[in-house]
């Protein structure tokens, strides 16, 4: 959703009121959606961008589409832990071992032993889970982590300098090592 968190990151630079944001939602439709899913979008897009500071937001609006693409999956991995554990110990093992694919039984596997690591998961349904699976495909594959969402082919990432000196600088070393697999 680069084109959408571009406009949401925009608007965060300019730290709105919550009336600011409903009417920039409502009022100037700033998605281009129907309510009910701008609502959802700007929701979750601006929960992801509330993880950067007004260096990496600014980033976002005014770098090139791999830097943008870049930062949107440094703010979904520090939102989401899932992402982040997936990318560590599922795609970085595959690279690691120079698996060609991604595979949908890998991401099974990781769930079960998520299950068994923390309960609630293990009640979560078959169809959330199923959900964020294809989440996290299509994240990756925005990325450039997967050459597409059907094939899932890894394409080992190289990571634009400014994304890591953003990293660094932020002292997120964390971040840096889901997304840089050496």
């Amino acid at each position: 959703m680069l084109p959408e968190s571009r406009r949401i990151a925009r608007l965060l630079l300019q730290h709105p009121t919550e009336a600011q944001w409903d009417a920039a939602l409502k009022d100037e439709n700033l998605l281009q959606k129907k309510p009910a899913t701008a609502r959802r979008q700007a929701r979750l897009i601006r929960n992801r961008l509330d993880t950067l500071d007004d260096e990496g937001l600014q980033m976002i609006v005014d770098g090139d589409g791999e830097i943008a693409s870049q930062l949107l999956l440094v703010a979904s991995i520090r939102h989401s832990r899932l992402l982040a554990d997936f990318l560590r110990e599922v795609y970085g093992e595959d690279l690691r071992k120079l698996e060609r694919t991604l595979s949908h039984r890998q991401w099974d596997s990781f769930m079960e032993e998520r299950g068994r690591l923390d309960d609630s998961i293990e009640g979560w349904a078959v169809s959330t889970c199923e959900k964020l699976f294809q989440v996290i495909v299509r994240i990756l594959a925005e990325a450039k982590y997967l050459d597409s969402t059907r094939k899932m082919g890894l394409t080992p990432p190289l990571l634009h300098p400014s994304v890591i000196n953003y990293l660094k600088r932020a002292g997120d070393s964390a971040t840096l090592s889901c997304m840089e697999f050496r």
